[in-house]
């Protein structure tokens, strides 16, 4: 493969007739050509480093290069050693598999001949794109039949539970638990279904390298799916969020601003893992449609929407709570102001101090919208049953908006 890669390099290199260089999304170097009559100080360390310094990567993001799709002129800096120099993003379906830098001869004062060779060597450049993806460990065959069998064994198939219980990462490696990874934004994801799949099994991937205690992932189109070794504590945790965000905005070349990770509870016996996956993909979108929960959520933390959960229904469950109360506010909260002050109060222990301070009004008013609303109610919507109805309606009305994942 590597071999293919190198002559693809040099095919095009060739009919370009300047040096090219091909790098992965992490400023790695792939592959150079050797045909160069001359090469800047930029290139000469890239190719003896074999990585981008941290100066030279800044400088060529500065210039968007993370989120394009077509060819992009980056301008020659002095400072840096650096003459200009075209990157040409390498993509397949919606996924960004790397760059391949054309640099510019030093006699060139902008990159107009660049640009104007480039369709001639478009099919080699969307083979050498393919080569890429078909290097990428999460693409492998061999790598894509195991997560279809793990996320079967996540949907209960028992012949696929029993297979991932064998598997070598697995087999006596318990207690475990099931993370899901959502992307509390950008969930549904972009019209290709397969590019969407592949982002997902790719950052997943690669947000756990390193993770001793992540022993297998999948992606979905919606999310990714992590079977962690059961820990107390969150570091682990906390990385591989951090890590997948990093990874999700860098092949998707969009901002990702929000990762949730959903935690199930500690499981022992691979039968229970389709238990244990649902606990996970409930805790994520409970923490999407109710942002209090944190991006570290586990399952216990999600109070009634283990409960809403519980009950099932399609995709239109909850879309009524069926609350007289909650109706009524509705009809008369026409600015807003009603139900996110109660739904506030009802989450800080009835503390008008804590809401005032997080709406930045002053107490008087959130007392003047609570008289409100009992006026309007004709009960104390801070007392037994009325309150109840109107806490849970409200937990409702979020779950019914929550991803359907």
């Amino acid at each position: 493969m590597q071999q293919d890669v190198e002559q693809l390099v040099e095919q095009v290199a060739q009919k370009l007739g300047r040096g090219l260089s091909l790098e992965d999304l992490d400023g790695l170097l792939l592959a150079y050509s050797s045909n160069q009559s001359h090469a800047d100080r930029v290139r000469v360390n890239f190719l003896l480093s074999k990585r981008v310094p941290a100066d030279v990567s800044a400088w060529q993001l500065s210039h968007g290069i993370a989120t394009a799709v077509r060819p992009v002129a980056i301008p020659a800096n002095q400072e840096l050693g650096m003459l200009g120099r075209v990157c040409v993003p390498l993509m397949v379906r919606g996924f960004r598999v790397g760059y391949l830098w054309v640099q510019q001869d030093s006699a060139e004062e902008n990159p107009r001949a660049i640009l104007t060779q480039l369709p001639d060597v478009a099919p080699q450049v969307e083979r050498l794109s393919g080569l890429l993806l078909e290097s990428n460990t999460a693409e492998s065959e061999f790598r894509r039949g195991r997560e279809r069998e793990f996320l079967a064994a996540c949907s209960g198939d028992a012949n696929a539970v029993a297979a991932v219980a064998g598997w070598k990462e697995i087999q006596g490696k318990g207690p475990w638990q099931m993370i899901t990874v959502l992307d509390a934004d950008g969930w549904a994801g972009g019209p290709d279904p397969i590019a969407s799949m592949l982002i997902h099994r790719s950052a997943a991937l690669q947000a756990t390298v390193g993770v001793d205690v992540a022993l297998f992932s999948a992606g979905t189109e919606t999310h990714s799916v992590v079977l962690f070794r059961e820990t107390v504590g969150r570091a682990n945790h906390a990385q591989v969020l951090v890590h997948y965000q990093l990874e999700l905005a860098k092949r998707s070349g969009r901002p990702v601003h929000r990762i949730i990770l959903g935690i199930s509870e500690g499981f022992a016996k691979p039968r229970e893992l389709a238990e244990a996956y649902g606990q996970s993909r409930l805790a994520a979108q409970a923490a999407a449609v109710d942002p209090q929960l944190g991006e570290l959520v586990d399952c216990r933390a999600t109070g009634v929407y283990q409960l809403l959960a519980s009950a099932g229904g399609g995709a239109g469950a909850w879309a009524d709570s069926g609350s007289v109360y909650v109706r009524m506010l509705e009809d008369h909260d026409r600015n807003d102001e009603l139900l996110p002050v109660l739904e506030l109060i009802y989450d800080n222990d009835g503390s008008v101090q804590d809401v005032a301070t997080k709406l930045h009004l002053h107490r008087s008013s959130i007392y003047n919208r609570l008289g409100r609303i009992r006026q309007l109610l004709g009960v104390d919507p801070l007392r037994g049953m009325s309150r109840l109805e109107l806490h849970a309606a409200l937990k409702m009305r979020r779950w019914a908006s929550r991803p359907r994942i």
